[in-house]
């Protein structure tokens, strides 16, 4: 059985495979600065990526995707500028998405993308 912190990174690995494979390229895993962390940060055509990741073993508490609350989606804007600014990094789009990642024993596990599933 994974603890919490295994569960997350093994997901955030399982989302990062699946963004690439979908034609993202990666910029970014785990960035932190003091205001937090963003777990991962993709190129996609004229658009920056910012890349909220959410996994879980089941839906008890609903589905992964879920549980960007309106709380977290402002800080994860607040990484966006900050990571922005500490990289020469530029686009004509910023888009917030979200990966959720439902793991379930003996079985693949489950990918949602939500593409724009913010501003």
């Amino acid at each position: 059985m994974l603890t919490t912190t295994e569960l997350g990174e093994h997901g955030e690995r399982i989302a990062a495979a699946y963004l690439a494979g979908a034609g993202l390229r990666l910029l970014d895993r785990n960035w932190r600065c003091r205001d937090g962390e963003l777990d991962i940060v993709a190129r996609e055509d004229d658009a920056i990526v910012f890349c909220e990741v959410k996994t879980r073993r089941g839906v008890g508490y609903g589905h992964p995707v879920a549980a960007v609350t309106p709380v977290k989606q402002r800080r994860l804007r607040v990484l966006a500028q900050r990571w922005l600014a500490a990289h020469d990094e530029h686009a004509p789009d910023l888009r917030f998405d979200v990966v959720g990642v439902l793991v379930r024993p003996s079985q693949p596990a489950l990918v949602t993308h939500l593409r724009a599933a913010f501003s």
